[in-house]
């Protein structure tokens, strides 16, 4: 078993990049659409295994890509339905150890980009993690993967709405999903950012995904 880590000090921020590789069982293999959707809409559907509970505000974004909160040891179970290669957390706290477990134990890289909790007014999406945390995304060696920060609101919801710039969905389809997920604490601010968000130089990044089509 291999476990490496690996920090990057972003130059504009203060922000923190960890990539965790974990070298143990090949999961390589996918899980369909279909699976993936059903495993959501039943989510306490009993098997031999137990209950299948997927973690707060789960929901799948792309064939291959899934968002949700903080997944926890109920959520594992769930979790192994899907496949994962990978998963991006989006806070900058320590990943907790029963986490790292399971990841190990599942074969799944995490991508950890470390982005603050704000309340407005003191909001601030760095947009240099945020522009990182995409091209992970975008790489579908990758996939299967799920995207996540604490309740899987604003961080989630801002890179997903980056996401979105990039398949092409017009502004009012991308604040509509966001505002879903976020409820009564949408934040202006978070829509802002998405808004002005520079897709230009991330538009020559391969996207073989379902909303992908240009």
């Amino acid at each position: 078993m291999k476990f490496e880590e690996q920090n990057q000090n972003h130059h504009h921020s203060k922000q923190i990049c960890r990539t965790f590789q974990v070298d143990t069982i090949d999961h390589h293999h996918t899980i369909s659409s279909l699976l993936a959707m059903e495993a959501s809409e039943y989510c306490d559907k009993d098997d031999d295994d137990g209950l299948y509970i997927p973690p707060l505000n789960f929901s799948m974004v792309d064939n291959g890509i899934f968002r949700s909160g903080f997944p926890d040891s109920p959520n594992f179970s769930f979790l192994q339905t899907l496949a994962l290669r990978s998963i991006i957390c989006l806070c900058p706290e320590p990943y907790p150890e029963h986490n790292m477990d399971f990841l190990k134990s599942n074969g799944i890289r995490l991508f950890q980009f470390g982005i603050e909790s704000y309340k407005e007014p003191f909001v601030n999406i760095p947009d240099d993690i945020i522009r990182e945390a995409l091209k992970v995304v975008l790489d579908d060696r990758n996939h299967p993967l799920l995207i996540h920060c604490k309740r899987g609101k604003h961080r989630t919801g801002c890179l997903v709405g980056c996401l979105r710039k990039l398949q092409r969905w017009c502004l009012t389809s991308v604040f509509d999903e966001y505002q879903r997920f976020a409820a009564a604490k949408a934040r202006i601010s978070d829509q802002r950012f998405m808004e002005l968000f520079d897709i230009s130089d991330l538009k020559h990044l391969p996207m073989s995904f379902s909303c992908s089509k240009r």
